[in-house]
């Protein structure tokens, strides 16, 4: 099998089915797309590379947010047996050099004249780029009519040439230090993660089917989407694209999936909104009380006797006053959502399942094509990232690291014989860098990166990873790093949440702030010092923070302190924060 062989597959059994819908031109609502149609444009720009001299195996990147035009890309790329390599719309001048360079992409397809404009300096540069494409201008449409003359044969001769060892994309990590590493994923790690996810049983009614709606707002550029992007194609699921989650509530109430993906920070973030929209008062002690209500209604199912009578009255009481209206929200029809990227936390799974969408927690890497691990339908353990995913294996090794091996694992990274090397044991089994522990019953937690752990001047080990997660879950919080290397204590750099911050100052009867008035004010830094005891509860007193310091400066992907996977790059912060880390200390 290969990634185009699954599209023709979908073409043989629903060709007037919807597979995408794309979003209008006024952007107010979305309009189906058949897989006939969509597989005549994959097949226009695909002979439109095949007159522009692009062959088996010459790289095609792409610098775009998520769109449809990114899904005909990737599909017509994968027909004639070419490579495409994306490439974040949030990259640097320099980020993008570097993975046109090392990729040696042949052509560029750049979303807007200014993203193209950082690429075409690279023409002369970069050996082997030839020509970049405005999406924006049309790029698909000139590609297509080049194409004109192209017999649809060559473009069927080639794709049948793919198999599952054939490369199907590199995937440059967004490596919180260093260069990042273009991870090369086959035909194969896709299909296999795709075929065994739908085929599973306690999978396949999350995804599989006609009824099974995704909306994608996830960088493309990302494996995740990626991957997603696949396993729709196959599951027979509809999918939507937006570029972001600017305005997300909005595209949900209009596309209503049944399923979403997405990282633990929009789980957050939609929690504290509907925490801050619910003001002070009366209305705020209700909200309070239904999220009370919904974690122990969580908890209770995973009880031998389950949820007393009195609970289950509570629960639908606070379902018509509150839980409604978050589903609505959220597009009223979502009955899952998965989530990757970071650690979920206890209290956000349960509070979802409580209102009644399960949050399935996976644990994945780009080097294992997204998911390796999955919390299902009738295989839940929330706090975990859940069993193995269907055809892989986990094991733990002697030093605490997760082990994985399976058909999905990447094959290596691009002229890279010395990295690929190291990712990988004397057994063969891929060395993930993260530290968890698996349950008697299989379930995986993650406790930490083992590159990550701080020793402090006792000789105690800490992982930052448990403090920090629970830290950033308070509304006020935007990002969190925990230090304390060779330190008596450990200690946290805080930075604040500009867009909740209006809201929380207002529902506390505190007058407007800017975040610099804000970092100093004595009652902000009561509520972060109570935000802290409670994430203390998680870990012994030895691992405690004992002392936080407020920064005015947020760490995003725009100031180069987070990576598009929303990691902080904590080398970079340690570095140019060093002041305030020893603030704490002195």
């Amino acid at each position: 099998m290969s990634i185009p062989g699954i599209l023709a597959d979908r073409l043989a059994r629903e060709p007037e089915g919807v597979i995408f819908e794309r979003k209008s031109a006024l952007g107010t609502e979305f309009v189906p797309v058949t897989t006939r149609t969509f597989a005549t444009d994959v097949m226009g720009v695909a002979k439109g590379l095949v007159a522009l001299g692009v062959q088996p195996g010459d790289r095609v990147a792409i610098l775009s947010h998520t769109s449809y035009e990114w899904s005909v890309l990737d599909f017509a790329s994968w027909s004639v047996a070419a490579v495409p390599v994306p490439i974040y719309e949030t990259s640097s001048a320099e980020q993008i050099e570097w993975i046109v360079t090392d990729s040696a992409a042949k052509f560029v397809f750049a979303e807007t004249h200014a993203q193209a404009a950082a690429v075409e300096s690279l023409i002369g540069k970069a050996p082997s780029l030839e020509k970049v494409y405005v999406i924006d201008a049309g790029a698909l449409e000139q590609v297509t009519t080049a194409g004109a003359a192209t017999p649809e044969e060559e473009v069927t001769r080639r794709t049948t040439t793919v198999d599952m060892t054939s490369l199907a994309t590199i995937i440059y990590t967004s490596g919180t230090t260093g260069r990042p590493k273009g991870v090369e994923l086959t035909h194969g790690n896709f299909v296999t993660l795709v075929v065994n996810g739908t085929d599973d049983p306690n999978f396949s009614e999350v995804v599989r089917g006609a009824d099974k709606r995704t909306l994608l707002f996830m960088p493309m550029a990302h494996v995740f989407a990626r991957f997603v992007q696949v396993l729709c194609v196959y599951s027979g699921a509809v999918m939507g694209h937006v570029p972001d989650a600017r305005n997300l509530v909005a595209d949900l109430g209009v596309f209503k999936p049944t399923f979403l993906l997405a990282v633990p920070r929009v789980f957050e973030k939609v929690y504290n909104s509907a925490d801050a929209k619910a003001g002070s008062g009366a209305k705020q002690r209700i909200f309070r009380w239904a999220a009370k209500v919904a974690i122990t209604y969580s908890r209770a199912l995973d009880s031998a006797e389950g949820p007393s009578a009195a609970l289950k009255a509570q629960r639908t009481l606070a379902d018509r006053l509150v839980y409604g209206k978050i589903k609505a929200a959220m597009g009223g029809e979502l009955v899952y959502a998965v989530s990757g990227g970071g650690p979920l936390g206890e209290r956000l799974g349960h509070y979802f399942r409580g209102i009644g969408v399960q949050v399935l927690e996976g644990y994945g890497l780009t080097e294992v094509g997204a998911p390796t691990t999955v919390n299902r339908p009738g295989l839940v353990k929330i706090g975990t990232v859940g069993p193995p995913y269907p055809g892989t294996q986990i094991r733990i090794a002697d030093d605490g690291q997760v082990l994985i091996k399976g058909n999905h694992v990447f094959r290596g990274y691009r002229d890279n014989p010395e990295a690929t090397a190291a990712a990988f044991d004397a057994d063969g089994w891929f060395v993930t860098g993260d530290l968890g522990t698996l349950d008697a019953d299989g379930y995986l937690r993650i406790t930490g990166r083992k590159k990550e752990i701080i020793v402090t001047a006792g000789g105690k080990n800490v992982a930052p990873a448990v403090l920090e997660d629970r830290l950033r879950g308070h509304p006020l919080v935007s990002q969190v790093v925990v230090v304390g290397e060779g330190k008596p204590f450990i200690g946290a750099l805080v930075t604040l949440d500009a867009d909740m911050l209006p809201g929380w100052l207002a529902n506390h009867r505190l007058p407007d702030m800017t975040v610099e008035e804000a970092a100093a004010d004595e009652r902000v830094l009561a509520a972060l010092d109570r935000a802290v005891t409670r994430a203390n509860e998680a870990v012994s007193r030895a691992e405690s923070i004992r002392k936080i310091s407020v920064l005015t400066t947020d760490f995003t992907m725009e100031n180069g302190y987070l990576t598009p996977s929303q990691k902080v790059k904590r080398a970079l912060v340690l570095t140019d924060f060093a002041d305030a880390v020893e603030r704490i200390y002195t």
